[in-house]
């Protein structure tokens, strides 16, 4: 790739994170201490036959990460709902994922970008921890992709389920009632793991979690994750778990 090409980028729109860049088949990310280990879950996600998961083609002249581009448009998520296809296909790709991740158990302590360098407890996989529909991936009204993997790092299956259904569902702003409760039925089912109550309680864990992580690395110093506050973290997600927590007894009632 010539300096003229890689000059040639453009910008990729999706997360507040920023730094993603289409360069040709190719997308260019910043790198960082935790990028070995994330091109290392990569790697074993691909040979696993995991459908919708980057390449990982190396680094560039400018200490950029290279993966293949995945086909497809994002989700602007403020705009748009979701087909209840889309999203049952978001939660079976989900499953997918933590069943090819199951058996990833590095020996020895891995460096991830939320977490620092830490050990895979027994009782934990490797979750993606941003599965948001903001970071999907839509070809022909079908889910084919999930992008930006790197703030993945060892978590609870179901908390990834929960921040899946915040914006996927979405339960992050007010949509009619009987609506959330269909949808989270449909995203139980096709993940298979939990009802839509527990799953509720779980999305207040999560989501909690996620605005303490966000002040957490504001405070480290992370540029990416400070970006965020261009849009308001982390008291925007504490605000929108308020107000969730407010319309769950009109939700539980809805689901019967």
């Amino acid at each position: 790739m010539t300096s003229d090409d890689e000059q040639s980028g453009r910008p990729l729109p999706g997360g507040a994170v920023g730094g993603a860049t289409r360069v040709g088949r190719t997308v260019r990310r910043p790198t960082g201490p935790w990028t070995p280990a994330v091109h290392e879950l990569l790697d074993h996600l691909r040979s696993r036959g995991l459908r919708g998961v980057p390449e990982v083609l190396g680094t560039d002249d400018h200490g950029r990460e290279s993966l293949s581009y995945l086909e497809g448009r994002g989700v602007p998520v403020d705009d748009e709902v979701v087909l209840d296809t889309v999203l049952v296909e978001a939660g079976e790709w989900l499953r997918d994922f933590h069943d090819a991740v199951d058996d990833f158990r590095p020996a020895g302590p891995r460096f991830w970008r939320q977490t620092g360098e830490v050990e895979l407890a027994d009782d934990q996989i490797i979750c993606h921890h941003d599965p948001g529909a903001y970071n999907w991936i839509i070809q022909s009204g079908h889910f084919v992709a999930t992008v930006d993997w790197d703030m993945a790092g060892p978590g609870d299956p179901l908390q990834d389920l929960a921040f899946l259904a915040w914006t996927g569902v979405p339960l992050y702003r007010e949509i009619p009632v009987d609506d959330v409760a269909r949808r989270l039925d449909l995203l139980c089912e096709a993940y298979g793991e939990c009802g839509p109550l527990t799953l509720m309680q779980k999305v207040v864990e999560r989501m909690t979690l996620a605005s303490e992580r966000i002040a957490a690395g504001i405070e480290r110093g992370d540029t990416g994750i400070a970006n965020l506050q261009k849009v308001g973290e982390p008291q925007r997600t504490r605000d929108r778990v308020a107000a969730f927590r407010e319309r769950v007894p009109a939700i539980e009632a809805a689901l019967g």
